[in-house]
């Protein structure tokens, strides 16, 4: 893999019910008989009494449980948190259940429903993998070069993936373009229905409603009709819109590669405010934004190539803080109110720490020496933030509140992992997907 481009160049390439139970309750429960047919009432209870002979019939079969949890686009929510915290949150240490071998690098993780994992890798290919074997249930070739998870559009039954390129020499030239959003059937993997993106997409879809919302590599970004892939509407930015733009309360928001993040309504395209990182405007310098936006506690935080992590507020785009790091922000971030520290933001930098904010002020509450260069982005599964150093090809998780760490694995490069409710991780390897358990089960 050649080494990450300059943030001038296109860095497209560092890519990864409950059970019902039916309870039959015989009407009436126990059925007393009031004997009053004579001023006193006789009751024997202890005279012999011969129980009838005919067997109670067996309660009707418990209904097949049906899982129905939904880990359904990149980052978990609409705001893009990536944060999972159940009360049964696998907790390390881990050990490998089965291994997916996908012979293609794995950038960007899977997406789950019910039982099935779906994905795509960087040559294009889309596979629906069953989550407790392993095994590959279907695939289709939609593409050739892509980097972004996919999106489940669970009412439509439909899988959303974005390809930079469809293009037969794609890999060989390493030049997206002709890309191409198509919807797959979850269930059989063919295509339902597919809209041209000329300068081809890297953004992360999401699925809300009836709509589909990306950008693309011209900088426009797209809603597009779930169903039937018809347009909405279209937003110009001023420059590429690699990140997958978030939603939080009827507005998506997103970044740009001229350093410009938006906020607009999702409804209608129209911006709600633009805002910049130069000079004139923050008395910083310019950067890229590549990083896919998380939005809480009414603030937007992004990763910028200029070295900072920032932070916006959600309903002006004013500039509530923007701390360096020292090198390149690709990464996206994790946002959680964690136990004992607060509200706090998560990422690592190319300067090879990983890092923990106050969201509230930027202050740097903790850092972790990973040691490489960290471009893929964290993912908080119970007390535990796991993230991929792309320099050593490995994956660590930390403690939440202490930046400790508590877990490592010797593959991954991007980004790291996924769960489910059923207390199961899986964790994106270079070109590897493993099911990763608690030791106790």
């Amino acid at each position: 893999m050649a080494a990450m481009p300059s943030p001038g160049s296109q860095p497209w390439l560092r890519r990864g019910l409950v059970a019902v139970a039916v309870l039959v309750v015989l009407a009436g429960g126990v059925v007393a008989f009031v004997l009053a047919h004579s001023p006193s009432n006789v009751s024997h209870p202890n005279v012999e009494f011969t129980r009838p002979t005919t067997t109670t019939p067996a309660p009707p079969p418990k209904k097949v449980a049906v899982d129905n949890f939904a880990w359904p686009r990149y980052g978990l929510d609409a705001e893009r948190t990536r944060t999972f915290t159940p009360a049964n949150a696998p907790e390390p240490p881990l050990h490998v259940g089965w291994r997916f071998q996908d012979y293609a690098l794995l950038e960007f993780p899977p997406v789950i429903y019910q039982n099935s994992l779906y994905l795509i890798d960087d040559d294009g290919s889309a596979k629906a993998i069953d989550k407790r074997t392993g095994r590959k249930l279907w695939e289709t070739k939609v593409g050739t070069l892509a980097a972004a998870s996919p999106a489940l559009g669970i009412s439509q039954g439909l899988m959303y993936v974005a390809l930079l390129s469809t293009n037969g020499n794609a890999v060989q030239t390493q030049a997206p373009g002709n890309g191409v959003v198509a919807a797959l059937s979850m269930k059989t993997g063919q295509i339902v229905w597919s809209h041209r993106i000329p300068p081809g997409t890297e953004s992360s879809p999401i699925a809300y409603g009836n709509a589909v919302y990306f950008g693309d590599q011209g900088g426009t970004v797209y809603s597009l009709n779930a169903t039937t892939g018809h347009v909405n509407w279209t937003y110009h930015a001023s420059g590429a819109v690699k990140g997958g733009p978030a939603l939080s309360n009827g507005v998506l928001y997103f970044g740009d590669y001229s350093g410009r993040a938006y906020a607009v309504n999702a409804t209608t395209g129209h911006q709600i405010w633009a805002v910049n990182t130069t000079g004139a405007d923050f008395g910083f310098g310019s950067g890229n934004f590549y990083s896919t936006p998380a939005v809480a506690f009414g603030r937007v935080y992004m990763g910028n190539t200029d070295g900072r992590v920032y932070s916006f507020a959600a309903k002006t785009g004013q500039l509530a803080w923007a701390t360096g790091t020292g090198a390149y922000v690709y990464s996206s971030a994790a946002v959680a109110d964690t136990p004992g520290l607060g509200p706090t933001v998560y990422l690592g930098s190319y300067d090879g720490n990983f890092y923990a904010f106050d969201a509230r002020s930027g202050a740097i509450r903790w850092r972790h020496p990973a040691g490489g260069k960290i471009s893929g982005s964290p993912t908080i599964i119970g007390n535990t933030i796991y993230y991929s150093d792309l320099g050593s090809r490995t994956t660590a998780g930390l403690n939440v509140r202490t930046g400790r760490q508590v877990f490592f694995f010797p593959d991954g490069a991007f980004n790291p992992v996924v769960a489910d409710d059923v207390g199961t991780i899986y964790l994106s390897g270079y070109t590897m997907l493993y099911q990763m358990l608690p030791n106790h089960r």
